[in-house]
């Protein structure tokens, strides 16, 4: 009875074993696809293809967060593009990065009673008022990150929100630790808990980290964006110390933490070629691009489509206007790594996909 007992004991033990050995196996083969998808260069255009036609001679107002953000930077050159296109004309007003500066735009913007405004970057909570006052005089609103997920945003009365799917975005760099290491990756995840957008990436790519039974999350780090330059030297020399040769993989809600963990590791003769390897989950900086193309200490991004979004967010204006429903469109994730760098306006240190988006939305509108 003791010999049946132990061999039943033995053959379950192997069936787990084998069971969790092919459930591993399962979700590394998916992480590969993932990831393979990700680094395809961005040729097919997979937005909308019909729309309402264009709605002659608007006029829109597009109000920056701040225009020294490179990403803000970007829609406004893609709208910039797509207002001249459409024969719409188009005014910026500089929030200067301040709550303050932003609600005296907005203010600005709504007594010139353009036919729509534009949020670029910033939270619509601090303006609830204004806004309404901006609905009740006809004006339309559209948005570009003014919260985390795309779509309408029905409290605010924004027709639509312009956004990458952040926990797409997040999982896509989770997932290029865990192929990049076979499997295997010790990570080290960085965040800044004072933008819930932030935390919630954080918290995909930790949880994308444990489904893979052979890599370990070390610590997840709350350390605030706007401190980097003066917390993230000092941490790096700590954390190499603490971790040793464990420390192997940083992913982070932003490339600004590789901005002043790099010359760290170069002192410390790491990173480059060697570990750790860092990856970032947005937002595709020139300074992370130029980091990726010479293998110093970065080796991913997930950028996004900036000027790709300012063409999107004219459309879903014209669809506003001609009263129909928004397109829905949320674009893929993409990831960029050396290997791929090149490609998609890689050259010039953005992503920037070469899929004729420009010529898709001509089309729709009916316009050259």
């Amino acid at each position: 009875m003791k010999s049946k007992t132990l061999l039943a004991v033995l053959i379950s033990g192997s069936v787990f074993l084998s069971s969790t050995t092919a459930f591993a196996d399962a979700y590394l083969d998916s992480a590969k696809q993932a990831v393979d998808k990700a680094v395809t260069p961005v040729t097919q255009w997979d937005g909308p293809t019909s729309g309402p036609k264009l709605q002659a001679g608007k006029r829109i107002i597009f109000i920056a967060s701040d225009m020294k953000n490179g990403g803000v930077q970007g829609v406004q050159q893609g709208l910039s593009e797509a207002a001249a296109a459409a024969g719409w004309k188009l005014e910026t007003l500089d929030g200067g990065g301040s709550i303050k500066d932003q609600l005296s735009s907005l203010n600005q913007a709504i007594a010139q009673k353009p036919d729509g405004i534009v949020i670029g970057g910033w939270n619509p909570n601090v303006a609830k008022i204004p806004l309404k006052k901006a609905v009740s005089e006809g004006i339309t609103l559209v948005a570009w990150h003014a919260v985390p997920e795309p779509g309408p945003i029905a409290k605010y009365n924004v027709f639509y929100n312009v956004t990458s799917d952040s926990t797409q975005v997040a999982q896509i760099a989770a997932q290029y630790a865990v192929v990049k290491s076979d499997g295997k990756a010790k990570v080290l995840i960085f965040t800044d808990s004072l933008y819930q957008i932030a935390l919630d990436k954080a918290n995909v790519m930790k949880k994308e980290i444990e489904k893979c039974s052979g890599c370990q999350v070390l610590e997840f780090i709350d350390t605030p964006l706007a401190d980097t330059a003066n917390r993230m030297p000092s941490m790096t020399f700590s954390l190499l110390q603490k971790y040793g040769d464990n420390f192997q993989y940083a992913l982070a809600i932003n490339d600004l933490y590789f901005d002043f963990m790099a010359p760290s590791l170069k002192t410390a003769g790491k990173g480059g070629e060697k570990a750790p390897y860092n990856i970032s989950a947005g937002d595709g900086s020139i300074s992370a691009y130029q980091r990726i193309r010479s293998g110093d200490s970065q080796s991913a991004t997930v950028p996004e489509p900036l000027k790709l979004h300012g063409w999107q967010l004219l459309d879903e204006l014209n669809r506003a206007f001609a009263k129909q429903p928004p397109s829905g469109y949320v674009t893929t994730p993409h990831l960029v790594t050396r290997d791929n760098i090149s490609s998609d306006g890689g050259k010039n240190n953005t992503f920037d996909p070469q899929n004729d988006y420009q010529g898709h939305y001509k089309t729709i509108w009916g316009v050259k």
